[in-house]
């Protein structure tokens, strides 16, 4: 099979390679479309301390696909079934991972990171994936792109979630990649009554108004004053940063009324992650600010039931498709912001 090998940072070589082996209790999988994520983009820039040229690895963790080989001990899956996998493994021993959170064990693992991931042609999942769940078969009219985007779906889910955003609630999104534009059309259906989104790249908040021309958009450098005239000085309910950027987490409470929630969604790169707040204004205007990381089985289903029911239509985050063999130019457009989300497709 062909598979992009990651031997260091900024080095990734698509190699041949055999199809995995497995064993009675896993899974082997036919990918058909695998996302390129800012997780991926990150890596592939600053390195990632288990990947060299000793232990390359592939990545590759928002994906769906045909199942090629079922474990002779495996119930409930067969070959030929169409089905996305959530990448995050936890112990499933401890109190974590009981509670339903494998995706904060502390000792967990993610397919596409600790383990050979999505781009490439076959993939194998662990018995612990299965047995914990991580497993969901698609419906037939759920393309395999769709499903692609489950898992960045999912995760923006676990923080829209915890926003806790009501009906009527205005909220602003400082981000308009596609984690950004995910964020708001959540926002949208939780009954959020304007939806504000702000982003530096104006082309960036052209393509969020195609995808929901109610989406009120905002230069950053309008932020401020804007956000003050749309609220009549009041502020939004529900601030979110979808973006690495330590200047929007400050500025976000400034931007929220009394009794305002903001969710600090992006986080920010190794040795910037030091913010100054003024917790002044958290103090005396009755702030919550709350953080999510990557998501939980149950909210991988549930995003998968929004796609499927029809009540999102994620087709248009697609933006960009490339065969593996292309690999190069699908990061370099993905680092290049030029347009949302970037695939991997597969014949």
């Amino acid at each position: 099979m062909l598979s992009a090998k990651m031997y260091d940072k900024e080095n990734i070589e698509v190699i041949k390679e055999e199809i995995p082996a497995i064993s009675e209790d896993e899974i082997l999988l036919k990918v058909k479309s695998a996302g390129i994520c800012g997780t991926d983009l990150r890596i592939y820039r600053n390195g990632h301390p288990e990947i060299h040229k000793d232990s390359p690895r592939t990545l590759g963790h928002e994906f769906s696909g045909v199942i090629e080989k079922v474990g002779s001990s495996v119930d409930g899956y067969k070959k030929g079934m169409r089905v996305a996998a959530a990448p995050n493994i936890g112990c499933g021993k401890c109190d974590i991972c009981v509670s339903g959170n494998q995706h904060l064990c502390k000792e967990y693992k993610a397919i596409g990171v600790q383990l050979d991931g999505a781009f490439a042609e076959y993939l194998k999942i662990p018995a612990k994936a299965i047995n914990s769940g991580n497993i969901s078969e698609l419906p037939d009219h759920v393309s395999f792109e769709e499903a692609s985007i489950i898992e960045p779906l999912a995760c923006v889910y676990s923080g829209i979630e915890k926003c806790q955003i009501k009906p009527g609630d205005d909220v602003l999104i400082i981000g308009a990649g596609p984690i950004g534009i995910m964020h708001a059309m959540l926002a949208k259906i939780s009954g959020a009554a304007n939806v504000f989104i702000s982003n530096r790249s104006t082309n960036r908040l052209e393509m969020a108004k195609e995808i929901d021309n109610s989406f009120i958009t905002i230069p950053n450098s309008d932020l401020k004053r804007e956000i003050d005239l749309q609220t009549n000085g009041e502020g939004v309910d529900v601030c979110i940063t979808a973006c690495s950027s330590a200047d929007a987490q400050t500025l976000s409470l400034e931007l929220v009324k009394l009794n305002g929630r903001i969710s600090f969604f992006g986080g920010l790169p190794k040795g910037k992650e030091k913010v100054e707040l003024d917790t002044n204004l958290i103090h005396y205007k009755q702030l919550t600010i709350l953080g999510t990381t990557k998501a939980s089985n149950e909210q991988f289903r549930k995003t998968l039931h929004f796609i499927s029911s029809g009540l999102l239509d994620v087709k248009k985050l697609t933006t960009g498709k490339y065969h593996l063999n292309d690999i190069h130019d699908a990061f370099e457009e993905a680092m290049g912001g030029k347009g949302l989300k970037t695939v991997i497709v597969y014949d």
